[in-house]
């Protein structure tokens, strides 16, 4: 499986941006799918993840909403309300461990693609 993230960008505060992850080589149906963000300076963090559930970090729970389309082997992160705190390369992982999406740690995932930049600023 090939993970491929896109819809990032320049926004300004209180807009919203639309993030895909992409698979190929595999469907996504048995995997648990990891958004996560790493911004400058820091390190990086989990923002959501999708199985059976959804999961979310407080950061970002009641603005973000995760989803996937397992025909188009594509999970979403609508980001609403989107801060300068926000800004961050956005990275989409896969998972095979049950309990990846409850744990959430980054070793947990083993398939990771590329990130998308997101900035929010006026």
């Amino acid at each position: 499986v090939q993970l491929q993230a896109s819809g990032g960008g320049l926004v300004q505060p209180g807009n919203s941006l639309r993030l895909s992850c992409v698979a190929s080589g595999s469907t996504l149906d048995d995997y648990a799918i990891g958004w996560f963000r790493q911004a400058p300076g820091k390190e990086r963090e989990w923002v959501s993840c999708i199985r059976s559930g959804t999961y979310y970090a407080d950061s970002v729970k009641g603005r973000f909403t995760i989803s996937r389309d397992n025909a188009k082997n594509t999970v979403f992160l609508q980001a609403n309300s989107l801060k300068p705190e926000d800004t961050a390369i956005y990275y989409c992982a896969a998972s095979r461990i049950l309990r990846a999406c409850r744990d959430h740690r980054e070793n947990q995932f083993h398939l990771w693609g590329l990130g998308t930049q997101v900035t929010v600023s006026s």
